[in-house]
């Protein structure tokens, strides 16, 4: 099945699941809204293909609404830890292929695993570490990880590094340029010899002490 045939399900249009509802229906997916509050609803009706008022908690409902015709589900319920749990296991019930769920905490994230969830976000604690990783090095403009211990980050290139090329940084092992941006132009690979100039935006691949590293000598 290809990305374009998908469609998706979001439980629960609050601050959250509203945005990741919007932005995939701004990729052009099929997207059912879900919401217990009638306001919510009614705020995303002219965004989503389709939104309606129900519980998730309520498995026939569900059903009803032919949300098992759905391809993928985000549950995004609040601070309602139960109504999370009760509405991502009627959605595994249901027949829903895959299910990704927000967690509030991580005895929230350790249950929704065990029932089967197949990814768990802590939105609040990957933020949290993605902050860190601009506010700790300045020159890191974005920071993205991978799981297993590698990450992408993006790195400004300073004034004062304008006019040396790629191999002169002396980046090291265990990291991989994966390309530059300049502008809004983007050039992959790693030509050793290209020359930088200021404001330029290296991608890197590796491993965090790595990257930290490599950032600090920046």
């Amino acid at each position: 099945m290809s990305r374009r045939n998908r469609s998706f399900v979001v439980v629960g249009l609050g601050s959250f699941g509203g945005v990741v509802a919007t932005e995939l229906a701004r990729f052009g997916n099929r997207v059912l809204g879900i919401d217990r509050d009638e306001r919510r609803v009614a705020m995303l009706a002219e965004t989503l293909s389709s939104v309606v008022i129900l519980d998730a908690t309520d498995e026939g409902a569900l059903r009803e609404a032919g949300v098992n015709q759905y391809d993928v589900a985000m549950v995004s319920i609040g601070n309602d830890l139960e109504g999370s749990i009760l509405a991502s296991m009627n959605l595994r019930l249901i027949g829903v292929e895959t299910i990704w769920a927000k967690a509030e905490n991580r005895t929230h994230h350790r249950i929704l695993s065990k029932i089967g969830v197949d990814r768990v976000i802590l939105p609040a604690l990957e933020m949290g570490r993605h902050t860190a990783q601009m506010l700790n090095n300045p020159a890191v403009q974005d920071y993205v990880a991978l799981g297993n211990g590698f990450s992408v980050v993006n790195l400004m290139i300073p004034k004062r590094l304008a006019g040396k090329a790629i191999a002169d940084l002396h980046i090291g092992a265990g990291v991989r340029v994966l390309g530059l941006m300049r502008g809004t132009e983007y050039t992959p690979g790693q030509d050793p010899a290209y020359v930088l100039k200021e404001a330029d935006r290296l991608l890197l691949l590796g491993k965090r002490p790595e990257l930290t590293a490599f950032g600090d000598r920046l």
